[in-house]
């Protein structure tokens, strides 16, 4: 599923819970702006965590236009996207 800031790639997986990998490349920015965008997506994804639908592998590929979003928007648009990818992963 894609959204402007970011493309989520899912599978289902048997550990109960859902995992989250996230790929930041080069083409965004220098390492600080990478890790920022990291840290914010891994906070995004540990605040919600619990009422994440199936268990699944997640993965997030950011897109440059990740750069110029706020956190709060960030979050609304992981959670919309990722509620889109449960529902195709699911069924």
């Amino acid at each position: 599923m894609s959204s402007s800031s970011f493309v989520l790639f899912g599978l289902p997986n048997t550990c109960g819970e859902c995992r989250l990998g996230i790929t930041v490349t080069r083409k965004i920015g220098n390492a600080v702006r990478r890790n920022r965008i990291k840290r914010v997506l891994r906070d995004i994804f540990r605040r919600h965590r619990a009422e994440l639908g199936p268990p699944i592998d997640v993965v997030v590929n950011a897109r440059p236009p990740i750069v110029g979003a706020e956190s709060a928007a960030l979050e609304v648009e992981f959670l919309k996207t990722f509620a889109r990818l449960a529902r195709r992963v699911a069924g």
